[in-house]
């Protein structure tokens, strides 16, 4: 976020930058960590088409494209499309709450046939805390028949793990990606395709070597550094820690209604982050055994 609260385009392509070559396989775009719904329409289009100007890989990018408006969705959804991203993410419209499943079913389809000219794979957003709108089994059943081959999985930010499981087992074609570091080793075991995590904004390194290897110390230190920001707000929490990581305050501005962490909140989250990274790099534990002979 630049000072005039706009989207600060070019610290966010160079942050893209550093996770693809620090462990992250892809990235999610405008999701909720990076405040897309207090965005304009213009906003997150400008965001996108700043990625794809910037040569990133687009085809390792899913982009948000949900929103309250079935016409902003589908101009996002769209503009997503035209760009080349791998992906669009659909929050439900979130505004009405206890709407019917035709409902649902319309917006997406309405989704769906507006981009039918380029077909971009569309996976949904749970995240019922905050929309107000869960995709429950029965809805996803009837879209996965409505809409063929073009819904292809969903982000789950419940923290609801058997219902995570569940959604995996509807098809082998409908790819799960949970909200946190901690199942990548059931994600290795082919339970999940992996997870979407806002901290692996901070922690993508031992994601990476947790999935890629199985390293079961790695992950340990990955989830250590999730629960930093347990009782705090997430999206402040993990702006502070990246201003600190980078070396560059400018990170830790927060769009309203969002207010950055106190200072002290800040300083405290990255003295415990810089203890978790010494504990790290000292190497994993190593067990003594004395061996005697007679």
């Amino acid at each position: 976020m630049d000072a005039q609260g706009e989207p600060d385009c070019a610290r966010s392509v160079a942050l893209a930058r550093f996770l693809l070559a620090n462990g992250c396989d892809g990235l999610n775009v405008l999701g909720t960590t990076g405040e897309a719904t207090s965005f304009s329409l213009e906003q997150r289009k400008r965001v996108m088409t700043a990625y794809r100007d910037a040569g990133l890989p687009i085809d390792r990018l899913m982009v948000g494209t949900g929103a309250a408006s079935v016409a902003d969705a589908v101009a996002l959804t769209r503009h997503a499309a035209e760009l080349g991203f791998a992906g669009a993410l659909l929050l439900p419209p979130f505004y009405y709450k206890g709407v019917p499943d035709e409902g649902l079913l319309a917006y997406v389809e309405t989704i769906v046939g507006a981009t039918a000219a380029t077909p971009i794979p569309l996976y949904l957003y749970h995240f019922p805390a905050l929309s107000g709108l869960p995709w429950h089994f029965a809805l996803i059943k009837r879209l996965l028949r409505a809409c063929g081959t073009r819904i292809v999985g969903l982000k789950d930010s419940s923290g609801d793990m058997a219902y995570a499981r569940e959604a995996a087992a509807l098809s082998p074609q409908f790819d799960v990606f949970p909200s946190t570091e901690a199942v990548l080793m059931q994600a290795r075991s082919g339970v999940f395709a992996g997870c979407i995590s806002a901290t692996a904004n901070l922690n993508a390194d031992f994601c990476a070597r947790a999935w890629r290897s199985g390293d079961a110390e790695a992950l340990e230190t990955a989830v250590r550094i999730r629960k930093l920001f347990d009782g705090k707000p997430l999206v402040p929490g993990v702006k502070a820690l990246l201003a600190h990581i980078h070396g560059d305050a400018t990170w830790a501005r927060v769009k309203p209604p969002l207010a950055a962490l106190a200072a002290s909140e800040q300083a405290a989250v990255a003295a415990a982050y810089d203890g978790l990274r010494r504990v790290a790099a000292q190497g994993p534990k190593v067990a003594a055994t004395a061996a005697q002979g007679s």
